[in-house]
């Protein structure tokens, strides 16, 4: 799994005209799924997020900061070799959102508050940077 964790202000997931997600002042996580990736791998993925100190050198668990988390199959692409990605290396729908359910969900045990988009959806989703600060995590 990778999750790319940015620090920001601001964010919010629309899709159609509803706004499904939404935070203030914590951390945006776009998270990708590959084939081998496991419920253990979704849990320890979330623990790291969790405690990543990239507030003002603390963590979202130090300071009790939200987080939203968008299902992102494009962070496994791999365009090495001419001008369009492949997105081979991504797990199917039917593997991934289950592995980013249990991943919110070991969040949300920790004690994070934790706002989603949605899955599958034609999401827009919006952020104002802090720092900018972006982490990329991968187990």
């Amino acid at each position: 799994m990778r999750a790319l964790v940015q620090t920001v202000s601001r964010a919010s997931v629309t899709v159609g005209e509803a706004v499904v997600g939404k935070i203030e002042d914590g951390l945006l996580v776009l998270v990708g799924v590959t084939h081998d990736d496991t419920p253990a791998k979704a849990a320890e993925l979330a623990r790291k997020t969790w405690e990543l100190r990239v507030l003002d050198d603390r963590s979202a668990a130090d300071l009790g900061a939200p987080l939203l988390v968008v299902s992102q199959f494009t962070l496994y692409g791999d365009a090495r070799k001419g001008r369009r990605p492949s997105w081979s290396a991504a797990a199917p729908a039917e593997v991934a959102e289950p592995l980013i359910e249990e991943y919110v969900k070991a969040l949300r045990a920790r004690g994070a508050t934790v706002e989603t988009g949605r899955f599958r959806a034609h999401m827009l989703v919006e952020s104002v940077n802090v720092g900018p600060c972006t982490v990329l995590l991968e187990l």
